[in-house]
């Protein structure tokens, strides 16, 4: 039988749901050092997601901690004005403002996307405003062997449209491989990909709407409810996330962002984008085609 909670020296780890997510306690984060960061990230190849609750991380406090785990980098798609560029928060009031609340992993419209997230509840409405997970691990294992096999051989497009740059775009893997555990997930989601490349629009449309909602099936996530000064990590790599806009009063976060992720295809894909004749319907194509024009994007493999 499972065990759901158990004591690790001085932490004790709590595991959230059957897919993944685990809520950790007996850590100071504002004594961690390159050790707890170790031991974090260990933990982290685990469960995917971690919530360490009660931890109220000032803003330099925060970006100390963010940097144990690499190179941060300021959001390249919005000018949130910050005194520290690494350093962003989001505010939403009453159900409008800065609310995630489409399945996405973050910036994978990146040509490098996000490695981690470190996130910090700041501020949270009494009830309302949870986050669910989805493992993409899971959503890739638990697909039937013919569609694993044909989707090992696509990419697709992402783009920046949700924050107002549409022209920004990066191809990559929609089945990819964790660079530290050697598992294969799916990397496609419904706020930034908008294209498998080597398909037509029509088919597309089919696979990629079918791939982004079997991803998010309730089977595969953990939702977390939030209080105040819990501090969040994840892994973009290998899973995607989903804000509740069901919420009344203020929800204040603070994240700071690992960057520098290379998506590794699951195998190169063994066919070209594909581009339809010339007609009235090749409005479908444009992003695509412009994407291809102006990278000369060899076939297959993220953007470079």
């Amino acid at each position: 039988m499972a065990v759901n909670t158990h004591q690790d020296g001085k932490l004790r780890i709590e595991r959230l749901s059957g897919s993944l997510g685990a809520e950790i306690t007996g850590i100071p984060l504002t004594a961690a050092g390159p050790a707890e960061a170790g031991r974090l990230r260990e933990l982290l190849r685990e469960h995917l997601v971690l919530f360490l609750p009660g931890q109220h991380l000032d803003p330099d406090q925060h970006v100390a901690f963010g940097r144990l785990f690499g190179e941060l980098e300021s959001h390249p798609n919005l000018d949130l004005r910050s005194e520290r560029p690494e350093f962003f928060q989001l505010h939403a009031r009453g159900g409008q403002g800065g609310i995630a609340d489409e399945w996405h992993s973050d910036l994978s419209c990146a040509d490098e996307p996000s490695v981690l997230s470190i996130l910090q509840m700041a501020k949270c409405p009494k009830v309302g405003g949870d986050t669910l997970w989805a493992n993409m691990y899971r959503a890739y294992e638990t697909l039937s062997p013919a569609m694993r096999e044909f989707c090992e051989g696509l990419s697709a497009l992402h783009d920046a449209d949700p924050h107002g740059h549409s022209e920004r775009t990066a191809i990559h893997p929609v089945v990819r491989v964790h660079p530290e555990t050697g598992r294969k997930s799916l990397f496609v989601n419904e706020h930034f990909t908008r294209r498998i490349v080597e398909l037509s629009h029509q088919e597309s449309d089919a696979l990629l709407g079918f791939l982004v909602r079997w991803a998010t099936s309730p089977r595969f996530t953990v939702r977390y409810r939030w209080t105040a000064g819990t501090i969040a990590i994840w892994d973009n790599r290998c899973t995607q996330h989903h804000v509740l806009d069901d919420f009344e009063g203020d929800r204040l976060i603070q994240r700071v962002t690992v960057m520098g992720d290379h998506p590794k295809p699951a195998a190169p894909s063994r066919w070209d984008p594909y581009i339809a004749p010339l007609s009235a319907a090749s409005r479908h194509d444009r992003q695509l085609s412009n994407h291809l024009r102006d990278r000369a994007e060899p076939r297959g493999g993220a953007s470079r």
